[in-house]
């Protein structure tokens, strides 16, 4: 039987390290689909997941129960990312469907067959793509903003705490964010105006 959270927490914050693999394992995943939706990949969300259970770790300590301990974990991810973003503000993208050239000629990338009509899941994955590029153009205070609410359905008294920011402040990004990403996917033609 698992120990409750807060046990583990303050076993952890007695250098317990299996309390703390307990609980890098009860919040691997949700943070994993945080980290998912920041970055937009799951190369980055991997990265940035194994960054925030380190920081976690190295700051255990410093956790006073009160807040919730995967907000907290959330507000690490945030601020990771945040960081993150401000360092590497070039972003190279490539295309897929060019081929790519070697000594001996072009080369063409295959992508393997799923078990979803081909269609629908093509257009599953534009419609994915439109939005983490759209997403990718908004300034970060309005993506983390929008990622908190519409893909992790957080309420917005959960996002001023995750994120540090005031009620108003929230509510104003949301706002701004939506705007924002609905002209960004009007360039693309994806939506009525």
């Amino acid at each position: 039987m698992i120990p409750p959270v807060e046990e583990l927490i303050k076993k952890a914050q007695q250098n317990d390290l299996l309390a703390f693999e307990e609980l890098v394992a009860l919040y691997q995943d949700r943070v994993f689909t945080h980290c998912c939706h920041l970055t937009g990949n799951e190369h980055d969300a991997q990265d940035l997941a194994q960054d925030v259970f380190v920081q976690a770790f190295n700051k255990i300590k410093s956790f006073r129960f009160s807040a919730n301990f995967g907000t907290w974990l959330h507000r690490i991810a945030v601020n990771l990312w945040i960081n993150h973003v401000r360092r590497n503000r070039k972003v190279i993208t490539f295309s897929l469907d060019e081929p790519l050239t070697n000594g001996e000629g072009l080369l063409f990338r295959e992508l393997a067959a799923s078990q979803e009509n081909p269609l629908d899941e093509m257009e599953r994955r534009e419609l994915k793509d439109l939005l983490n590029s759209a997403l990718d153009r908004l300034h970060y205070d309005y993506r983390i903003a929008l990622v908190l609410r519409e893909l992790e359905g957080y309420s917005y008294e959960e996002i001023s705490s995750i994120t540090g920011w005031s009620l108003g402040t929230v509510k104003s990004r949301i706002s701004r964010g939506r705007k924002a990403l609905k002209k960004e996917l009007a360039r693309g033609h994806w939506i009525d105006n």
